[in-house]
């Protein structure tokens, strides 16, 4: 019973990471609108910087998700 009960908490915890994502993903989008308007003829360069920090950010989403799964089920 205690470890069932631990196994929830432990998969609540690393869902947080999930949670984060969504804030790092507007915190990078956010900025990079902001500097954008800022300066427009630099947005298209700093655009791949853009998609690499959302693909790295999800990741790290994705990965959290699947040790929230591996505690739960595992």
């Amino acid at each position: 019973m205690e470890a069932e009960a631990a196994k929830y908490i432990g998969a609540g915890i690393a869902a947080i990471g999930v949670g984060a994502v969504g804030i790092g993903v507007g915190s990078l989008f956010g900025q990079f609108l902001s500097g954008a308007l800022r300066n427009p003829s630099a947005a298209a360069g700093q655009f791949t910087n853009l998609i690499f920090g959302f693909a790295v950010t999800e990741a790290l989403g994705i990965f959290a998700l699947l040790i929230a799964l591996l505690i739960l089920f595992g």
